[in-house]
């Protein structure tokens, strides 16, 4: 099927920051006093908005707060680590100039903040494929990935009815988002294990792949 708008994620999806954000946070919680581990972090905090590392630890610690400035703290560390460390997803370029090249009308929606997206697409040198008007945050909506807001958000914005836009994914937060916004979507399986993608329209290993998946 050929879509008419097609929905990147920007972590995992086109920038390789989640081993990158995910070890900092699981160190910087650690450090806080709530043992979490790198594999804690992906199974609980990939894919999903900011909110979510409050309310996990406030159930998984006995009502546990964070402390003021904790996620401004945790931005300006994984900020630093992506100024020495961050690179684009291998692949991830290639397929961006390949859907440019198409035609087909594209954009990303993240759970992440703008500042973040921003600073991620820069640093890896894919900024030029997206002008301000095709980056969306969880910000713009409230409610981040699993809810469907901002996907359904983002295809109100660039004028395409959710039937006919594909989402690209890496984590079962981003499907269950997608899934529930009445989009098809394919997850990204190089972090992800496959069975807990299970539930999006299909999967792929390389970007490679992704073209012939979107009818290119």
């Amino acid at each position: 099927m050929r879509y008419d708008l097609v929905i990147f994620d920007n972590d995992g999806v086109l920038v390789d920051s989640e081993p990158l954000a995910n070890r900092v946070l699981a160190d910087h919680l650690t450090e806080l006093g709530f043992p979490t581990t790198l594999e804690d972090s992906y199974r609980d905090f990939m894919g999903a908005a900011a909110h979510t590392v409050h309310d996990v630890v406030a159930a998984r610690f006995d009502g546990a707060v964070l402390p003021d400035g904790f996620d401004q703290d945790f931005h300006a560390r994984v900020f630093a680590v992506f100024q020495e460390h961050l690179t684009a997803v291998p692949g991830a370029a290639e397929l961006l100039k390949r859907v440019q090249e198409s035609g087909v009308r594209y954009c990303v929606a993240s759970s992440a903040h703008h500042a973040w997206i921003r600073t991620a697409l820069t640093r890896t040198g894919l900024s030029g494929f997206f002008a301000e008007e095709q980056l969306f945050s969880a910000q713009d909506v409230g409610r981040g990935k699993p809810a469907p807001d901002l996907f359904l958000h983002a295809a109100r914005t660039m004028g395409v009815p959710p039937e006919r836009c594909v989402v690209l994914e890496d984590s079962p937060f981003g499907v269950e988002a997608a899934r529930a916004a009445g989009m098809d979507v394919y997850g990204y399986t190089a972090l992800t294990p496959r069975a807990r993608l299970a539930a999006a329209s299909g999967l792929y290993a390389d970007p490679a792949e992704v073209p012939a998946l979107l009818g290119l």
